[in-house]
């Protein structure tokens, strides 16, 4: 594969500030939609943090507005105390006639909806633009049969011959080339069972993904599992409304539970947060999808749409995750947790998930190389 320059400074940036800003727009859009349902006053809806750039007020009170560090969003329900949606404890003395549209006053099951919507809606939109692009761009389909397996390799060893045919890979039902490839890719060295038909017979057998180190047009590099197999000549297939609906919930929930196995991969240290990206990664990525043209850029926002979904419903305070197991807890417990307890968990919750930005971004660092720069002009 030919390597491609890098994009330019300025266009990953502003390809960056697109991408994050469309994805944190349908997002808090989420939580926005969902609160007016139930007739929740929102008092602020903001596309990135910090010193307002520019913004406009609707007829219902709602403060739409743009902010200058564009890492995230936030919409601030009547009756928060920040936004995080911290409830604030003065609230509580308001007459019961000024309670009518705050947040924290409605049923337990409506503000679990509205926090749910959020992460909900990136799931859905990634699936609209799976649609969108299997009807337009195609689907890429390769039935999952092997052509040629390579000598010595993983497959070789395991007893895989050519003609068979993919049925399941690590417990994962299998019904393209490309899911089998994306599924060994996330376990390299871990022993897989793979389920396989030959002449008519079913046969399981286990692979051991060879470690192999790719690198793309870009020059970035990518550890990843390999089997030693090929298949045969792949075909795009353009969908039909229904069809590539369905497709699109297939692929938003492989990603989603690649996104869990990997997760899971970190935590009982098989893989290392080493080969996490930050923001710095997804602004790298943002600017090299947009000049791949718009079939990558689209491909790769749904793919980021579902990563903004899946991390936040993670259990964590701060996140929409951390506020549904608040709420999982005050509906055990039937009442809500005490103000000081709450304050003490979303600080914990903020000061852990500023760790792994920062932690996150020095990954980044060291991926560019900075480190070793920095090392070679001091030493």
């Amino acid at each position: 594969m030919d390597t491609v320059a890098a994009p330019g400074f300025l266009f990953t940036v502003l390809a960056f500030v697109l991408v994050l800003g469309v994805l944190v727009f349908v997002h808090e859009f989420g939580h926005y939609a969902m609160a007016r349902l139930f007739g929740i006053r929102v008092e602020t809806f903001s596309v990135g943090f910090g010193r307002e750039i520019l913004g406009v007020t609707d007829r219902r009170g709602t403060r739409w507005k743009v902010g200058w560090i564009p890492l995230g969003g936030y919409a601030k329900f009547a009756g928060d105390l920040n936004e995080a949606s911290q409830p604030d404890p003065a609230v509580a003395g308001l007459p019961e006639a000024e309670r009518a549209g705050l947040f924290q006053f409605r049923p337990l099951w409506q503000r679990a909806a509205v926090v749910a919507a959020g992460p909900a809606i990136n799931f859905l939109f990634a699936i609209l633009l799976f649609a969108v692009f299997f009807m337009t761009w195609g689907h890429q389909y390769t039935p999952p049969v092997v052509g040629t397996v390579v000598a010595d390799g993983p497959a070789a060893a395991a007893g895989v011959r050519a003609g068979d045919r993919f049925l399941e890979v690590d417990g994962q039902p299998v019904d393209r080339f490309e899911d089998m490839v994306r599924i060994v890719a996330m376990s390299p060295g871990d022993p897989m069972p793979v389920l396989v038909e030959r002449d008519g017979a079913q046969l399981r057998l286990t692979l051991v993904p060879q470690k192999v180190e790719d690198v793309d047009r870009f020059g970035n590099r990518y550890v990843r599992g390999r089997i030693g197999i090929r298949s045969g000549p792949p075909e795009v297939v353009h969908r039909a409304p229904l069809s590539a609906l369905a497709h699109a919930v297939d692929e938003t929930a492989s990603i989603t539970r690649l996104m869990g196995d990997t997760l899971a991969q970190i935590v009982t240290g098989r893989r290392t947060i080493e080969e996490l990206g930050g923001p710095l990664k997804i602004a790298q990525f943002s600017g090299q999808s947009a000049a791949l043209g718009a079939a990558a850029l689209v491909s790769f926002v749904a793919l980021i749409s579902i990563n903004l979904g899946f991390v936040n419903l993670l259990p964590i305070p701060a996140l929409d995750g951390g506020h549904l197991l608040l709420y999982a807890i005050e509906g055990i417990r039937r009442r809500p947790l005490e103000p000081r307890v709450q304050e003490w968990v979303f600080m914990t919750g903020f000061v852990f998930l500023i760790s792994i930005m920062l932690l996150l971004t020095m990954n980044d660092l060291a991926s560019f190389g900075l480190w070793q720069g920095l090392k070679g002009l001091l030493g």
